[in-house]
């Protein structure tokens, strides 16, 4: 199937590992011009090096953190440049820390809106213009099951989260006359760094780890980054021009809900 963005730009943030690597690489092996961003430069150009081997696609890497202002100003005017703007942005950042009530400060709260909100606005902002200009465009931000249902021990995620959902869904009605889409995209258990971070703490083999974490998914087991970036590529495409204002969720059937 044809997804109709051969040559589309797109800017993905924290994309040396995990959800936004796989994502990078999936929009890239589409065709998709790619601009990666992420904090650590090293880790960063290992990625970009890998999608570009593997897809043959124009890949730029950029050292930025999307929660500072300045950097995300910088992001936004390097895809001008080489791109002419930004016609598929996938909005992504690191989860704000695990923790109760008791356990969180005030700066944490702060951090935690600034992690999961404010970033996403300020990357809309600036990409908009030149999605407007091409009446095209495709917004998607990797969020968590959180939005839909509270995970243990994530108050932040649990509290901040659904905030960026109900902005989504009030923004879907400003900018859908320029054709421009824009949804959430849930990922539950996915094998990423932070989801293999527990493994030590557990006293469990990885294998051992895995298995206990996915008992509870419909399907029974974690899922992959490139299972999630499935559904990250076919949003972004062509393919879902009618597809706007949604969460989503790509968890293998772990949220009970059937909204």
């Amino acid at each position: 199937m044809d997804m109709g963005i051969r040559g589309k730009a797109a800017l993905v943030t924290a994309a040396s590992k995990g959800m936004g690597k796989a994502t990078a690489m999936g929009l890239a092996a589409e065709g998709a011009r790619v601009l990666m961003c992420a904090r650590t430069e090293s880790d960063l150009k290992l990625a970009a090096d890998e999608v570009r081997a593997k897809t043959g696609a124009e890949v730029i890497a950029m050292v930025a953190d999307v929660t500072k202002k300045e950097d995300v100003e910088r992001l936004i005017k390097r895809a001008e440049e080489a791109f002419g703007g930004v016609d598929i942005l996938v909005a992504n950042a690191g989860g704000p820390p695990r923790g109760n009530l008791d356990e969180m400060s005030d700066e944490q709260w702060y951090g935690a809106f600034e992690t999961t909100v404010l970033f996403v606005v300020r990357l809309v902002r600036g990409v908009l213009p030149s999605m407007k200009k091409k009446n095209w465009g495709r917004i998607l931000t990797i969020q968590s099951v959180s939005v839909k249902q509270p995970v243990p021990g994530l108050l932040l995620s649990n509290a901040v989260r659904p905030g960026t959902a109900g902005m989504v869904k009030t923004l879907s009605e400003e900018i859908g006359k320029h054709n421009i889409t824009i949804n959430v995209v849930c990922p539950g258990k996915i094998m990423t760094d932070r989801l293999l971070g527990g493994v030590k703490q557990s006293g469990l083999s990885k294998e051992e780890y895995l298995a206990r974490a996915g008992s509870d998914v419909a399907l029974g087991r974690v899922g992959t980054p490139e299972e999630f970036a499935n559904m990250m590529v076919f949003l972004a495409s062509e393919r879902a021009s009618y597809v706007t204002g949604t969460a989503i969720q790509v968890d293998g059937g772990l949220i009970k809900s059937n909204v």
